[in-house]
């Protein structure tokens, strides 16, 4: 009973297991901690500079859901966290909801951590964690390498100081804002540069191989500083002096005044559908739906309207003029001012609209003020529109998490020589998710390099996590100040170094050589991720479809190999042999696959097909050794083959069958309406029995089928 109630509380609480620590293993894993912490607290903030949250968020995400993790997985070594491509998949699934950093943006995003996490909980409870195989590697490899492609490309705004428009059409953002080049931010670049040169630099010396990051971070923030690297300012619309610029900037803002309405009046008619339906008033609900439907056109079409807006708007450069001398300063749009007008300053880039106030840039962008304190306690907004609306997406991602989360736990397993329990460790991810989800986290999963650093840092359990997410605490209470000054571009280069190893066009080369098939689902995988971006689930729902479908389509048609038997006792591939066709007595058939409903037909085929052609054939020998099971309809098919090729004066012989199929036959009776004395363990056997049939019979006839298998088919 002890055992059996201590085995129950390992269950529950699988952190259990670290205890008792001996000195080492605790001094190992508090080190592998600090030193993992010290990389992540740069790389949390660039996540979330991915994710379209504000930088706090990845911070959030390194702390309460790496504890969790932690205290909850079954690697004692898997760092939990925020990763490049869960990042980009969050962003991708809010975007078309929300403007990204909005409440409402965040709101979502909590939403969708505690979906993932639900969902994570649920297949680990049920012991589903075989699920994620129905992603198979070939999917994963394009959705990889097409994902770190839309990364790095995200990443060119921040690493030129180009705007950049949001639009359901990823690869047109990019070609528009590539049109813009000329209008490069050359201190952007230039900081873009000098960070990306810094951290090559120090992944080449050995002592800053580990902490590189945090130097770069920390020389890059303290010279932005010195330089005065960001620049920026506010002003009001009715600071514009071009009716262009204006007008524009007008409409975008009533635009979203009139977005914000539609928004609230949809929310209560949803709220007043729910009602009706539940009260049954069919009349009140249809009228509902209707008006309901209504108001979502003209969302979507308002909202597809000012993003087109909202580009332009983020093309403008606007510089500070004065009509004459003592006149107030006022706004014009660069390239049209007038000739009277006389400028005063630097350029400015409109960063965002917010009421009748614009946000200025003119600088360079920095990470800026990050609230200080840890995560306050939040519940997701549960609506069931909402709900609706990321489920798809929350299933791709707790599934794409999920298996980077377990591929790096085997891989640290197998070098610790530690057993990883796949349901225990989606039980931890989803734990860690849920639980993140109440302190402002987004979606997080195992990440490469965390895990990479505990590994080499010596962590021996969870423990090393547990201070990791301690660490970020620290971080949030008393350091954000410091890095006021980060440049996003840094962070940008950071992000861009992390996904490079992502990008892998021999594992293609290599995937194609082992299978055509498998080549085919990769690639199409790749292509529908970077043409759907940012919809990235559509690439992973494609290709797991055509995964699915081709093995379902080879499972229908196995490979059949088809052989002769000569009057020497040994078979002959007649694709091989084909002069030999003429003298084969015996014809035997191979089927690489199990024999059940959708292949029978298959089967039966290739055995018709093959005794057409060799017309002299009195002996049908199946090779079952690749045959693993047998159901009804294989069953009631080989029933009637056998019936049928005694008829044409053919005997069929199997040989090989496996204990399983064997099993099959004689519960059903076909066994004994075969003919116990026509099945072989193995194909020598089968040949000797038949050979000597051919020379004991040469022109004697075939004989009756048995009269037990005539009544059992009649009863």
């Amino acid at each position: 009973m002890f055992s059996m109630a201590e085995k129950l509380t390992r269950r529950l609480f699988p952190f259990l297991s670290w205890f008792p620590l001996s000195t080492m293993i605790l001094r190992g894993d508090l080190v592998a901690g600090i030193t993992g912490g010290l990389v992540l607290v740069p790389k949390a903030m660039a996540y979330a500079q991915l994710s379209g949250l504000p930088l706090q968020f990845g911070l959030y995400t390194a702390f309460v859901p790496a504890i969790l993790g932690a205290l909850w997985g079954s690697s004692r070594q898997l760092a939990t966290g925020p990763v490049a491509i869960i990042s980009l998949m969050t962003a991708a699934a809010i975007t078309p909801l929300a403007l990204p950093g909005s409440e409402e943006y965040i709101g979502l995003a909590l939403l969708l951590t505690l979906l993932v996490g639900l969902i994570q909980l649920l297949l680990g409870v049920v012991k589903l964690g075989t699920v994620v195989n129905f992603v198979s590697h070939p999917v994963i490899l394009g959705f990889m390498n097409a994902a770190a492609i839309i990364i790095g490309l995200s990443q060119l705004d921040l690493l030129l100081g180009l705007p950049k428009g949001r639009s359901d059409f990823f690869l047109q953002d990019i070609w528009e804002m590539l049109g813009y080049l000329r209008q490069t931010h050359l201190p952007t670049l230039a900081m873009s540069a000098l960070g990306l040169l810094l951290l090559l630099t120090a992944k080449r010396i050995p002592f800053l191989a580990k902490p590189g990051v945090l130097v770069v971070v920390l020389l890059t923030t303290l010279l932005s500083a010195l330089l005065g690297y960001e620049h920026n300012s506010a002003a009001q619309i009715e600071e514009i002096a071009s009716p262009r610029a204006k007008g524009l900037i007008r409409r975008y803002q009533e635009t979203a005044q009139e977005l914000e309405q539609l928004a609230v009046t949809t929310t209560r008619l949803a709220a007043e559908l729910r009602q009706a339906e539940m009260a049954g008033d069919s009349r009140s609900a249809a009228d509902l739906r209707y008006r309901l439907e209504l108001r979502r056109v003209d969302s979507t079409t308002l909202s597809e309207e000012n993003g087109r807006r909202l580009r332009t708007v983020y093309q403008l450069f606007l510089v500070h003029g004065r009509a004459e001398a003592g006149a107030p300063l006022r706004l014009y749009q660069l390239d049209r001012v007038p000739p009277a007008v006389v400028q005063e300053g630097r350029p400015w880039r409109i960063k965002k609209i917010e009421g009748e106030t614009i946000k200025l840039v003119g600088g360079g962008e920095v990470v800026g003020k990050i609230p200080a304190g840890l995560p306050s306690f939040r519940l997701p907004t549960l609506g069931v529109d909402a709900v609706r609306q990321l489920l798809t997406a929350a299933l791709v991602i707790a599934l794409v998490a999920f298996m980077e989360s377990i591929s790096m736990a085997k891989a640290m397993a197998g070098k610790a020589r530690q057993h990883i329990d796949p349901n225990q460790e989606l039980i931890g991810q989803g734990v860690a998710n849920i639980g993140g989800s109440l302190f402002q986290a987004y979606p997080a999963c195992g990440s490469f390099t965390g895990s990479a650093i505990n590994l080499q840092a010596g962590a021996r359990t969870g423990l090393a996590m547990v201070t990791n997410g301690l660490f970020v605490a620290l971080t949030l209470l008393f350091l954000t100040p410091t890095i006021y000054h980060l440049p996003k571009a840094v962070l940008a280069v950071i992000i861009l170094l992390a996904v490079a190893g992502l990008i892998t066009p021999r594992a293609f080369q290599h995937i194609w050589k082992a299978s055509r098939s498998d080549g085919v689902v990769a690639l199409t995988t790749f292509v529908v991720t970077l043409l759907a971006a940012p919809h990235l689930d559509q690439g992973i729902l494609a290709g797991t479809t055509l995964a699915i479908g081709l093995s379902l389509y080879r499972s229908m048609a196995p490979r059949v190999a088809i052989f002769g038997g000569t009057d020497d006792g040994t078979l002959h591939h007649l694709r091989e042999f084909p002069q030999n066709g003429a003298a084969i007595r015996v014809v035997a058939i191979r089927f690489d696959g199990s024999l059940y409903f959708a292949n029978v037909a298959h089967f039966e085929e290739a055995v018709l097909a093959a005794l057409a052609g060799h017309r002299q054939a009195r002996y049908l020998l199946v090779l079952g050794g690749g045959i693993n099971n047998l159901d009804s309809s294989g069953e009631e098919m080989l029933h009637n083959l056998v019936v049928q090729l005694h008829e044409s004066g053919v005997e069929m012989f199997f040989a090989g069958l496996k204990r399983q199929v064997v099993d099959v036959l004689q519960a059903t009776g076909l066994l004994g309406f075969i003919g116990a004395e026509k099945i072989f363990a193995s194909e020598a056997q089968a040949l000797r029995a038949i050979s000597q049939r051919l020379e004991g019979e040469e022109d004697a006839g075939h004989p009756l089928l048995p009269d037990d298998g005539k009544e059992r088919r009649q009863n």
